[in-house]
Order: structure tokens, then sequence, then C-alpha cells
């Protein structure tokens, strides 16, 4: 008789956390597709030029013509957080699509031909796991200096392992059933089977992941440019401006920093409640 009084409360329960989850995971989405229009029209919407330097209105306050105030510099902060959008999400694009195309290769490659292959794929990708990928993003910048290219390729080798682990439990679990028996037994070549079945059907899993990584790739290289390893000085860039901005925290003027700081932890978040909802439906338990 409790079971039956309990039960629907438990399903009520059950229903308002969806329910929140659901609103939730719109908000994000929204404001993930905003913060990437935004940065597709950077060009056009920012108010005033990001690099224009006036030396009057250093550390300004908000006003109708500069809303978020002004840098150190006089900058526009509003430009600048604008226009900053298009490195801030280019750089963990670049990341994800790179690290995602070689982890879903090694991964398939080594659940595909197993043995020896498989052991030295698995081998090699847990020794890079043991590089942490910023480390590793401060040696390359200190060899080929400062940009957005040797952060990129850094952080992408070391998200690789992520990826590869994921595909290659993903491709396992795929290889020894019978679809994939019957086009080998009609003399299709693995590649072709690879390419043509048995990406396409762990696809979803891998790019919930990648979407999840997207965020804590715009992080890593937000802290870069905070380090000063990241963009060339005069490049808007988010970790860039909250480094340029700390120092005005002191002298009443929060918002050059804070206003950069906001924006990447806002999306960070925003593309994290994506990625696991979209992990959640991928996996059926999302309603």
């Amino acid at each position: 008789m409790t079971a039956l009084l309990l039960r629907p409360a438990a399903a009520r329960t059950k229903a308002r956390k969806a329910a929140g989850g659901a609103w939730l995971h719109r908000i994000c989405l929204g404001f993930a597709a905003l913060v990437v229009l935004v940065a597709l029209v950077a060009p056009w919407l920012a108010p005033h030029d990001p690099n224009a330097v006036d030396f009057g209105a250093s550390l300004a306050n908000p006003t109708p013509h500069l809303p978020l105030g002004g840098d150190i510099s006089g900058r526009d902060t509003l430009s600048r957080l604008i226009v900053g959008a298009r490195t801030s999400l280019l750089g963990p694009l670049g990341v994800v699509v790179l690290s995602t195309l070689l982890g879903v290769v090694i991964g398939v490659t080594a659940a595909w031909r197993g043995g020896w292959v498989d052991a030295l794929l698995s081998r090699t990708s847990e020794l890079l796991l043991a590089f942490p990928g910023l480390l590793l993003a401060m040696l390359l910048v200190s060899l080929y200096g400062r940009g957005l290219i040797a952060p990129m390729v850094a952080l992408s080798l070391a998200y690789t392992p992520f990826v590869s682990r994921l595909a290659r439990g993903l491709a396992l679990s795929e290889v020894g059933k019978p679809y994939l028996a019957a086009y080998r037994v009609q003399g299709f070549s693995g590649a072709w089977i690879c390419v043509r079945h048995l990406v396409p059907n762990i696809a979803p899993v891998v790019l919930a992941q990648s979407t999840v990584n997207f965020g804590y790739a715009l992080l890593d290289l937000a802290a870069l440019s905070f380090l000063g390893l990241g963009v060339p000085p005069l490049t808007p860039d988010w970790g860039a401006m909250i480094n340029d901005g700390q120092s005005a925290i002191l002298d009443g003027a929060p918002l050059s920093a804070l206003a950069p700081c906001l924006a990447v932890i806002l999306t960070v978040v925003a593309f994290n409640v994506v990625g696991e909802r979209f992990a959640d439906r991928v996996s059926g338990r999302a309603a």
C-alpha cells in the first residue's frame, strides 16, 4: 500500500527534474547559439574599433557610449568582448575537430585490427595521457612562439587519447555484430565498412563527448592566453582580456576583467550542459 502511495510522488518528482533539466538545456543551448552567432557577425556587431586606444577613457565607468566601460588603455570593453569571441571559439573548435578526427581514426583502427596494433595504439594513447595538455602547450609555444596554432595543436594531442579510448570502446561493441560480419562475407574492405557503417554508428556518442570537450578546450586556451602564451597582445581574446584587466579591479574598474571572465564561465557551462544532455539523449536516459 505504501509503495502504491509513493509511486505517484516519485513519478512527479522525476517529471519535475526532467522538466527542470529540459529548461536548463534550452537556456544553455540558446546561450551557446547566441555566442556562436556573435562570433560570426562580430566585426559588424562591435560598436567601436576593439583596438582603438583612447587614454582619456582609461578605466572609464560604463556610459551609453561605452556600455561596459574602458580598459586601462581606454579601449571599449564591449567591442573587445564581442570581437574576442571569434578567437575564443575558433581555438577550441580547432582542438575539438582535430582531436576528434585523430581519436576516431586511432580508436576505430585499434578495435578493428586488434592484436599488436591494438596494443601499440592503446599504449601510445596511455603515454600521451601522462603529458598534461597545458604543459605540452607551453613547450610548443616556447619552441614556435606565441599564437593560436601551437596551443591548438598541443591541446589537440592532449585531447586525442580521451576520444580514442571512447571510440575504441564503442567500436569494440560493434565489431562483433552480425551486420559487420555480413559486409565482410560480401568482400567489402575493412576501411569501407568502418567509414560507411562503423563510424556513423558510434558518431553520436563521440560528438556528444566532443561538445563537452569544446568547453574544456575553451577554458584551457583562455588560461594560456591569461598566462601570455596565447594570441598576440593586440588580438582581442577573452583570456588575454582577463589578464589585461586584473590590475583594473583594484582601481575601481572591474568590468574590463569581470566581463570576459563571466563570458568564459557561462560559455563553458553552456557547452557542457548541451553536451551532457546530448549524451543522455543518445544513451536514452533523457526524455
